[in-house]
């Protein structure tokens, strides 16, 4: 069956919600830009803006205060409803984490390549590029790491596999902590992320599903992390 395409509005939908979870341009409480600098940012007419305003409404993202604006209001509950928040909390080891990893992320990163609007792969090269920045100036790296992560799961378009990055970020965050000290995963994960960016900004799904997967088998061969 083939996959329905989403609306314009879905789309602009999508990416305010990029706005508020990944690039945290908002946060709970805060007041988005008002209708015409928002539609002119976003180019698109007023009324598909309206409309994707009144998608997050009703997923309960954004509140429309009558006679003083649109703000925040919840999304850390749209990512976490499906049960996983107790998971979420458990202590797991870096095995498991990574494993975790290396079944998801590869086959991630090949419906993103296939999948990811423009804007959304602009976004994930960003915070790619981005999280380089930051290894080469001895930066913590950790909520770009994220946010790369994030914004390619994003562009799946599957909302299930939005909802586990919650999860996965327990992985990421063990990992940049463990990796700190060694300078050849440093060094992997830099050559690993501009493989995994160039295969996606071709589009090359193929091989930025394995990109990622040598990108997670690399970092569990550096933490010493036995796949069998």
């Amino acid at each position: 069956m083939p996959r329905k395409e989403k609306s314009l509005s879905e789309r602009i939908a999508d990416d305010i919600l990029a706005m508020i979870t990944i690039d945290k341009k908002f946060t709970i409480g805060d007041k988005l830009p008002n209708e015409n600098e928002l539609s002119s940012q976003m180019k698109v007419s007023r009324t598909t803006l309206r409309e994707a305003i009144r998608i997050l409404v009703a997923h309960n993202i954004l509140e429309i205060k009558r006679g003083k604006g649109t703000y925040v209001k919840n999304h850390e509950g749209f990512n976490e409803n499906l049960g996983l928040e107790e998971f979420s909390t458990t202590k797991l080891n870096a095995k498991d984490l990574y494993e975790m990893r290396l079944i998801f992320e590869p086959q991630t990163a090949y419906y993103a390549a296939k999948r990811a609007t423009d804007k959304e792969l602009e976004r994930i090269l960003y915070y790619g590029k981005l999280e380089e920045e930051k290894i080469l100036n001895n930066e913590d790296r950790t909520e770009a790491e994220q946010a790369f992560h994030k914004s390619i799961a994003k562009a799946t378009h599957n909302e299930f596999m939005d909802k586990l990055m919650p999860i996965l970020y327990k992985a990421i965050d063990k990992g940049v902590i463990l990796s700190d000290e060694n300078e050849d995963i440093i060094k992997d994960t830099l050559n690993d992320h501009r493989m995994i960016m160039e295969f996606l900004a071709s589009r090359d799904a193929e091989g930025a599903k394995t990109a990622m997967k040598l990108h997670i088998l690399h970092a569990m061969r550096g933490l010493d992390i036995n796949n069998e």
